[in-house]
């Protein structure tokens, strides 16, 4: 008989983390409402979007507005006081930490891709080659066993997290070709470079789909167990902060992205959760 309701008490549980999540997960809103805001790297937004919708249609007085923008304009803003939450790529500086009195809070680890058209048959680069194409040292695909055709480099502007992390990781910091596209996001990189046979680029993990072609770098493959267990290198932290220390709507909010719910979904969004 003991079993029989221990088990029964097993399924209840099941059934209602399946219902309502993990404990302390959507709870942490209750009695909360207002709107907030957050705005700055852009390999957060699909992940934070898909939690703020599940905010709100649990709690309709409760307003997440997300924007973009990169690392540097999340910053910003938050030390401007026009946002409750600047999302980074990259953890904030030293500079930025004391100017501002950040709190920083890593909810998540993301690999960055080089990524060029599906068309492309290049399947690895190493990092030589990588640094004379984004240095514009090599120019045409034929030098890496594609068509004679010029290489058409797409990278990010200087506010971006992604670029910084790329180009201290990924390029050793070689500097980028003048001649480069520049793109405002990573959704944005992605877009270009599935429309142009011709082009290659540099893209969160979490970002990526099929539209576009990841290279292995010195044979490693950029995948989340790759980043996992430390093979593949050009990785980095995706960073939520906040001037001075938080509360309300913006605390509820980070403390649900490193919840067991929240941290579910980093896994579902293609990152390496932190816990």
């Amino acid at each position: 008989m003991k079993k029989t309701v221990m088990i029964n008490l097993c399924l209840l549980l099941t059934l209602l983390f399946s219902v309502y999540g993990f404990a302390g997960g959507l709870d942490l809103f209750e009695g909360l409402s207002g709107t907030l805001r957050i705005a700055g790297g852009t390999a957060h937004i699909k992940c934070e979007m898909l939690a703020g919708k599940r905010i709100m249609r649990r709690f309709p007085g409760i307003t997440i507005i997300i924007g973009g923008g990169g690392s540097g304009v999340g910053i910003k803003q938050l030390c401007e006081g026009l946002i409750d939450i600047g999302n980074t790529g990259r953890a904030p500086t030293a500079a930025e930490i004391e100017r501002c009195n950040l709190n920083v809070y890593k909810f998540a680890v993301d690999g960055i891709a080089v990524i060029v058209n599906p068309q492309r048959k290049i399947q690895n680069i190493s990092t030589a080659q990588l640094v004379n194409v984004f240095s514009g040292k090599t120019t045409n695909w034929k030098e890496l066993g594609g068509p004679d055709a010029t290489i058409n480099v797409y990278t990010r502007d200087s506010e971006s997290g992604t670029r910084k992390v790329f180009w201290k990781k990924g390029l050793k910091r070689a500097p980028i070709t003048r001649r480069a596209n520049f793109v405002k996001s990573n959704a944005a990189m992605k877009t270009a470079v599935a429309g142009d046979p011709l082009g290659i680029g540099y893209i969160s993990l979490g970002v990526a789909d099929s539209s576009v072609k990841p290279l292995a770098i010195d044979g490693i493959y950029p995948s989340i167990e790759n980043v996992k267990t430390g093979k593949y290198k050009i990785a980095r932290g995706l960073y939520m902060n906040t001037r001075g220390k938080p509360g309300g709507l913006a605390r509820a909010f980070i403390d649900y992205m490193l919840s067991p719910e929240g941290q579910e979904l980093v896994k579902g969004c293609g990152f390496l959760p932190v816990k």
